[in-house]
């Protein structure tokens, strides 16, 4: 079966897999319908990223170069992005780099405000990330890490085939609901307190509007087809 490869029109934002991961519905009322809002949490993790996403500032010390803010683009997965550090460590395992003498091995880092989640809605978008830098620079990386603010180390990923997997799966289906451009239906759950556009979304109005929606439809199919 051939893979699929997506253009350069229809690439998505890298960072939305881990909103799609989240809740559907706020990715698409992000992505689809462009609305956004901030609270204290999107805040905190926007000044975090601030701090680390410097294209100007590469730093190299000994066999490590760390580069900030690195574009990303996988046309397999259809995603472009960032990523807040592709961290190159000088190894004889290594793949060699352009106006760089050696071998070198690739590793993304992602900076979180916080502490690692529960589920894996940061761990589909680094590796989503890693994907990325695997097709650019055309290697296979096996693990990647996190650096929590909160807990101030790193947290190691290994990027397994079935995590792979999972995100090629969200990322398939992230096109089908921007192409289809329609925003899923509300979902309460747990993870609606801490959604920042929880005021938007409304999920409690939203989801009585389907359920009164479908009530009407069963007392209509009742009234025209009387037992």
């Amino acid at each position: 079966m051939k893979e699929k490869r997506y253009t350069d029109d229809e690439l998505l934002q890298l960072s939305g897999i881990q909103h799609f991961r989240f809740c559907k519905r706020q990715w698409a009322l992000i992505h689809v319908e462009q609305q956004w809002q901030e609270n204290l949490r999107t805040q905190e993790g926007r000044f975090v990223h601030e701090r680390v996403d410097d294209p100007f500032l590469n730093e190299s010390r000994g066999d490590v170069i760390i580069s900030r803010a690195f574009p990303l683009v996988s046309y397999s997965l259809g995603l472009t992005g960032t990523a807040d550090v592709v961290e190159f460590t000088r190894s004889d395992r290594g793949i060699s780099i352009s106006n760089r003498d050696g071998r070198w091995l690739v590793k993304p880092i992602e900076y979180k405000r916080g502490r690692p989640k529960i589920d894996e809605r940061d761990e589909v978008q680094l590796c989503a990330q890693v994907i990325c830098l695997e097709e650019m620079f055309g290697v296979r990386i096996k693990e990647a890490d996190f650096y929590y603010n909160e807990v101030r180390r790193r947290h190691h990923l290994d990027i397994t085939d079935g995590l792979r997997s999972h995100v090629f799966s969200l990322a398939s289906e992230m096109h089908e609901v921007f192409q289809k451009g329609i925003t899923p239906d509300a979902e309460m759950g747990k993870n609606c307190s801490l959604c920042s556009l929880r005021d938007i979304c409304v999920p409690k109005i939203t989801k009585k509007k389907k359920n009164v929606g479908s009530y009407i439809a069963r007392h209509v199919s009742e009234a025209v087809n009387p037992h």
